[in-house]
């Protein structure tokens, strides 16, 4: 992991798309914890805060589940992932905190509408990750995150899920879109957090 490389890309454009920055083995049991096989551990995904959450399917299509700092195979990602917020902390001087992630599963002909990842009244999310977990994708599958400029109109990136792709963009910065594919995708997405 190159974390000046990665910094500089934050620092001059907000966001950067990083080819397989995780070793393979790490990704096939990421890939293989998100999985449908634990009803009791997806669930429908909703929007909305507190006592206003509530599952949209026509906006919001995906299932998560939340990883578990217990689980051997998450608690490796999350360490990744606490490399990554070190570094950038002393790089930048962000003052990220810690960070959140769920895997998300979206079955065949589900997406999640434009949206912003800093949620109202908390504004603690700093800079959002997206690591896709989907094998043999192909450029007609669809399921692909476009990244919109902060006027919410320019397409900056379109970006296809592929198996060990990764995204990190400024959470507040960048409106952001999943489109519907023709098949189940997989991914995990996650928040670096500052202290609110």
């Amino acid at each position: 992991m190159n974390i000046l490389h990665i910094a500089n890309a934050l620092q001059e454009t907000g966001y950067i798309v990083l080819d397989t920055p995780l070793p393979a083995a790490l990704l096939d049991t990421l890939l293989a914890r998100c999985q449908h096989d634990d009803e009791a551990r997806f669930h429908a995904a909703q929007i909305g805060r507190g006592a206003q959450q509530q599952h949209q399917p026509t906006i919001r299509g995906d299932s998560i589940a939340w990883l578990d700092e217990q689980h051997a195979n998450d608690q490796s990602y999350l360490a990744w992932m606490d490399t990554l917020r070190a570094g950038l902390n002393a790089e930048l001087f962000l003052g990220l905190f810690d960070f959140e992630a769920h895997y998300a599963i979206y079955a065949a002909g589900t997406g999640y509408a434009k949206h912003v990842d800093a949620l109202q009244g908390a504004k603690n999310r700093v800079l959002s990750s997206v690591l896709y977990l989907n094998a043999d994708w192909h450029s007609g599958d669809g399921g692909e995150l476009l990244l919109f400029a902060s006027d919410g109109v320019t397409v900056l990136e379109t970006l296809t899920p592929r198996l060990g792709t990764m995204i990190l963009f400024l959470s507040e910065t960048f409106p952001h879109q999943v489109l519907p594919s023709l098949t189940t995708r997989r991914s995990i997405a996650g928040w670096f957090r500052v202290r609110s």
